[in-house]
């Protein structure tokens, strides 16, 4: 079965094209500096479309699924995986627990790149463990106030808002402890913290243009119309887009997994040794092979599940599957391929330590690997008594 139609095809082309002639020759540049994407990249990935690939059409966007969208991000990580991620910065989790009035008001700025967002739900002691968050937000009048520290925020500072995850009750049963946890946007100024919002960068080794934040919420004031979903019910509104971003971090996997194939094939071609291009020796040769399959294995697993999520079938076994195997795949793919570079691989020259270095944190971020087997073995055997 063919996944790939004619207009899919068109708009990974386009896709393709926009990634090697606008968004490398800027990953190339900014992301050995550790420089910011600049705004002009932003506002042509905006004009795009990219921003609205999954907000309807009624509200400014492209109306499409989450296959376009993965063939998409998997294109725009070839050149930079930042890239490839800030088209997520539009509160695609929460679009489910968006109520009419809040889509009308922010679904068409988020569609043309207006109004992008950051995400503060992990905390110092609260990372893949949701159920023990402590930041607090408080009923008063008219709205509430939150308090409490948060971890690992991409684009605190960038984005035109933050939507918090806050504890607005303790759980009626100790097991139950996700209960409890509500949503909230809080509104701010581009490039700045919002007010009572205190934070430093954390410092990290790859995942550049962009900042990550570790935030302080000193009693912060939100209105009571920026309550995302029901109160209390966080966790559940979380849970319902995890299919599709487990998708996309395999797309995001892929992307940079096949960047670094491309390399290592061309500079295997260009590099001579003993008289003769190392791509004649089979040591190399088999090594691109092995590659070039496990990539491909990866890819037609997302597709695969990218054409459940479309079609509205259960897929959260095999949305953990492909996030867990394409992000192996892709630590997989990129080192060997640094090793094919050999020293010229260790170095800014080539931009494949820049995908080995983000593929590490594929991992990682959206749920580590051994939280995806958790979910796949407990589907596959029950969970733990």
């Amino acid at each position: 079965m063919s996944y790939i139609t004619d207009e899919r095809r068109l708009i990974q082309e386009s896709a393709r094209k926009f990634s090697n002639e606008i968004v490398l020759p800027i990953a190339n540049e900014y992301d050995p500096l550790q420089k910011d994407i600049p705004l002009t990249l932003r506002n042509q990935l905006a004009d795009m479309g990219y921003f609205g690939i999954l907000i309807p059409e009624e509200y400014g966007g492209l109306g499409l699924g989450c296959f376009e969208y993965c063939l998409i991000t998997e294109e725009l990580s070839r050149a930079w995986m930042s890239v490839g991620s800030i088209i997520r910065h539009v509160g695609l989790m929460f679009l489910g627990g968006l109520t009419t009035k809040q889509k009308e008001k922010y679904l068409p700025k988020m569609a043309t790149g207006e109004f992008l967002g950051a995400f503060a739900m992990s905390e110092p002691n609260a990372g893949s463990d949701i159920s023990n968050i402590s930041t607090r937000a408080t009923k008063v009048n008219g709205g509430w106030r939150i308090s409490g520290n948060k971890y690992w925020c991409t684009f605190a500072d960038g984005a035109d808002y933050i939507v918090v995850i806050a504890r607005t009750s303790e759980p009626d049963e100790p097991n139950k402890k996700h209960r409890g946890l509500s949503a909230f946007l809080i509104k701010k100024n581009r490039d700045e913290l919002p007010e009572s919002v205190y934070g430093s960068p954390i410092p990290k080794i790859g995942y550049f243009g962009w900042k990550t934040w570790e935030l302080s919420f000193d009693n912060v004031f939100v209105p009571e119309e920026n309550l995302i979903g029901e109160e209390g019910r966080a966790f559940y509104l979380i849970t319902q887009g995890l299919e599709t971003a487990r998708a996309h971090t395999a797309a995001r996997s892929i992307g940079l997994a096949q960047a670094a194939l491309d390399g290592a094939i061309k500079f295997a071609e260009e590099r001579e040794q003993f008289g003769a291009p190392i791509s004649n020796f089979q040591a190399i040769r088999f090594q691109i092979a092995t590659m070039a399959t496990k990539i491909e294995a990866a890819r037609q697993l997302m597709y695969f599940v990218c054409n459940q999520i479309d079609t509205g079938q259960r897929c959260d076994k095999e949305a953990a599957m492909v996030k867990l195997y394409a992000s192996e795949v892709s630590e997989f793919v990129t080192s060997t391929a640094l090793q094919i570079h050999g020293g010229a691989g260790y170095t800014h020259h080539y931009p494949v330590e820049r995908h080995w270095r983000d593929a590490r944190l594929t991992k990682i971020f959206e749920g580590t690997s051994e939280i995806q087997q958790r979910i796949i073995a407990d589907n596959l055997l029950g969970k733990q008594k």
